[in-house]
């Protein structure tokens, strides 16, 4: 990285000779500095890729934005798994649940699973062998004490996990009553549903999100007068459902005059059983009026409002402490959430684009921002960062670099495919083994548990309204997604491929 005086001189040479995109888009391999740089990863929870105004979205995201302007925007990024804890083990391993036995959420009513595997040292452990300064603030959702396990030397602000490794699990009671208590009439204070939407009391600094903003100022603080390269990790619980922002985010947003996407409590026709459970107590949304739907978009709106600020107060530490402008930064969401889209609500067994998109920012300050279409998985966030901070391999990899992306856009030549992989096998305890392939024309979702499988056409349907699996016209098209699909499985040694190859008969 430039020193801050050599890069100011740098920067006002290039104004006057040559322009800023022709030396930014200087190789990686061709860095003069052999400093490693300093990472900063901001993780947001069940955060939308659509809602940004970067993005032409109904929020306005002002240090977003900023953000936006000086990185690689990846439009079609895509986590592997719509679940809090195989996304999250997916971009700290960079391999598949079926890898590293993460392939659900742990500590929550009826989960087998309390914590990633100690093995599993990912990112964090191979940054500390690598000499870097480790921090974590905020939620981690891998178990109890997992970041301070794996050599994080700043630990701060914790999530909602015990520190007590293999405690008992979170078991909802409370919200199943609740519900309940929605179709006898019953309201929460203010005439809210707290289960899907609410008026915090206080203000923006009375809220938990606050409490890691002041802990993520103090990492940052703690590793700017380090002399070491640091690897800090600042991870929000918010925007996740519940929906629940103090003001003046609640009210922030109109619900009568929030626009509504056509597939807006879509009915489900001809698709999957699994998407009518109710695998957590708020997954039951027959009570939910057309009023408290709007509610509930307008609120998870107030909460990005606030997002913002909160990425924006982080920025701001960084440069007040003097780290900005050498900080390679990736922003993300670990999974989308559904507002009302198929009439769901948060998260569940499917894959659809609410739910298996995601927004990804990533700044490297010695290249030239751009904008990729290309789709991208958060495992290539895994092997990125490897490369940035020249990190031992610790088992497969099983993203790719996304640095010939960043350099060169669209064009680059990585020999990739334009698809994504994604996979959906548990929900707390329940099973479905679901895989998806996704191109930027069609999508096929193959789904084991169930003798109904999934094929849409995005351009046509980008609401993924109409169930096309057994439509005739698509025969060639649908052969060639279960040839792709196939060819991933393998690709990545899933167990799952033989059974596809069994099932793959009726299609090819």
């Amino acid at each position: 990285m430039f020193s801050k005086i050599t890069k100011s001189l740098v920067i006002s040479l290039v104004s006057i000779t040559v322009s800023t995109s022709l030396i930014a888009s200087e190789p990686e391999s061709k860095k003069s500095n052999g400093k490693k740089p300093n990472v900063l990863v901001l993780m947001f929870d069940d955060m939308r890729f659509d809602t940004f105004s970067y993005r032409g979205g109904p929020v306005n995201t002002p240090n977003i934005d900023a953000l936006a302007a000086e990185s690689t925007r990846f439009d079609n990024a895509m986590t592997t798994t719509g679940l809090c804890s195989p996304s999250r083990a997916a971009l700290y391993t960079g391999r598949w649940g079926h890898k590293t036995g993460m392939d659900d959420n742990v500590e929550l009513y009826s989960t087998r699973l309390a914590e990633l595997d100690p093995k599993e040292g990912g990112l964090l452990r191979r940054a500390s062998n690598a000499g870097y300064l480790v921090g974590h603030v905020g939620k981690w959702h891998l178990g109890a004490r997992g970041t301070e396990l794996r050599g994080a030397e700043i630990d701060l602000a914790h999530g909602h996990e015990s520190r007590e490794r293999f405690a008992r699990v979170y078991t909802p009671y409370s919200k199943v009553s609740q519900v309940k208590g929605y179709y006898e009439g019953k309201l929460d204070k203010r005439g809210e549903k707290h289960e899907y939407y609410m008026t915090l009391d206080g203000t923006y600094e009375d809220t938990a999100a606050y409490q890691k903003v002041l802990a993520g100022q103090k990492m940052l603080k703690q590793m700017a007068s380090d002399d070491r390269p640091f690897f800090g990790v600042i991870s929000f619980n918010q925007p996740h459902p519940a929906y629940r922002v103090p003001e003046p985010y609640a009210s922030m947003f109109d619900p009568e005059t929030v626009e509504l996407p056509s597939n807006h409590l879509a009915k489900r026709v001809f698709k999957p059983l699994a998407q009518d459970g109710i695998w957590w107590p708020w997954h039951d949304v027959g009570h939910m009026s057309e009023k408290d739907w709007r509610k509930a978009r307008a609120f998870y709106y107030g909460a990005m409002a606030m997002v913002d600020r909160i990425v924006g107060e982080l920025l701001q530490a960084a440069k007040d402490e003097g780290i900005y402008d050498d900080l390679h930064i990736v922003l993300w969401g670990d999974q989308g959430s559904m507002l009302g889209e198929h009439s769901l609500y948060d998260k569940g067994p499917y894959a659809y684009d609410e739910l298996m998109r995601m927004p990804l920012l990533i700044k490297n300050p010695t290249l030239a921002p751009k904008t990729v279409k290309r789709q991208v998985s958060v495992l290539d966030i895994t092997a990125t960062l490897a490369d940035w901070m020249a990190l031992k391999p610790d088992g497969d990899e099983d993203g790719h670099t996304l640095i010939p992306l960043m350099e060169h856009g669209d064009k680059a030549e990585d020999g990739q495919v334009d698809l994504s992989l994604y996979a959906y096998e548990w929900y707390n305890g329940s099973w479905f083994g679901i895989r998806a392939v996704r191109t930027p024309e069609f999508k096929f979702v193959w789904n084991p548990g169930d003798n109904r499988d999934e094929f849409y056409d995005l351009k046509n349907d980008p609401g993924e309204i109409n169930n096309l699996i057994k439509n005739p016209k698509y025969k060639a098209q649908r052969a060639n997604m279960v040839k792709l699909l196939m060819s991933e499985l393998e690709r990545v040694s899933d167990p799952s491929l033989s059974k596809l190859k069994y099932h793959a008969k009726a299609y090819l």
